[in-house]
């Protein structure tokens, strides 16, 4: 098997770097990461002791790698992180106070807080893991009840949301929540709407090219991406589509 083989087998098996953002992008990722961890850590180890504040960071951590590593995602934005998160750790305080059996209320704590996320529009994967670390903390954190809502849960998706907002503002690229991106994009897509229709026509190169140049995570794949455009350009070339939508 030649080396080209072998290359293919692994892109089949393992998938394409999901985007090909630049060492300065993955550095700066890295350094709001660290600054967003870094003050969570203290404020939780000051309540819960370290033990306590390592279980509860742990969703946090979860978060600041959608935050800092992909600020323009739908999970990312702050009715997501913060719903998120507040929701699935009240779902986890129940769970913990009514339900004797750690493994079942952990199991019910994840599967409600997930549904209920999906229903308040506020879906983020870490909240799940609010939900649980209430549940599986121990007689620490479990002793707060209720008021782990506030202390730490809300208190430190504030302080991780705050840092997000400060650290990605600067560059136009990273600015965050997704609304400020897209204010600043405004004048862009509206130069891009006036174009005539047979300019819109792209290349999958101009695709290409064009995720490179955002230089952040997209949440979506580039094989993704392209099928959408394939299926806007045939809804579009289909005038009885047109027909049947506005029957």
């Amino acid at each position: 098997m030649t080396v080209s083989d072998w290359r293919a087998r692994w892109h089949r098996w393992f998938g394409d770097n999901p985007h090909p953002a630049s060492h300065g992008e993955k550095l700066l990722s890295s350094l709001g990461a660290f600054l967003g961890i870094l003050g969570l850590l203290v404020i939780s180890d000051g309540i819960l002791g370290i033990q306590g504040a390592g279980l509860v960071v742990a969703s946090m951590g979860a978060s600041a790698v959608l935050l800092f590593a992909a600020p323009h995602s739908p999970l990312s934005q702050p009715w997501p992180v913060l719903g998120g998160h507040l929701v699935s750790a009240a779902i986890g305080v129940t769970c913990a106070l009514h339900i004797d059996h750690v493994l079942t209320a952990s199991a019910v704590a994840v599967a409600l807080s997930i549904a209920a996320m999906y229903y308040g529009r506020c879906l983020h994967p870490p909240g799940g893991a609010s939900a649980l670390a209430i549940v599986i903390g121990g007689e620490s954190v479990r002793a707060l009840g209720y008021a782990y809502l506030v202390t730490p849960i809300l208190l430190n998706v504030l302080l991780l949301l705050g840092v997000a907002m400060l650290f990605n503002a600067p560059f136009a690229r990273r600015r965050y929540p997704l609304w400020i991106a897209r204010l600043a994009e405004a004048g862009e897509r509206d130069t891009v709407a006036a174009e005539p229709a047979e300019k819109l026509m792209i290349a999958h190169s101009d695709l290409v090219y064009a995720l490179s140049q955002i230089d952040s995570f997209i949440d979506v794949t580039e094989d993704d991406l392209l099928r959408i455009y394939r299926l806007a350009t045939h809804h579009a070339e289909a005038p009885s589509a047109h027909n049947e939508g506005a029957a």
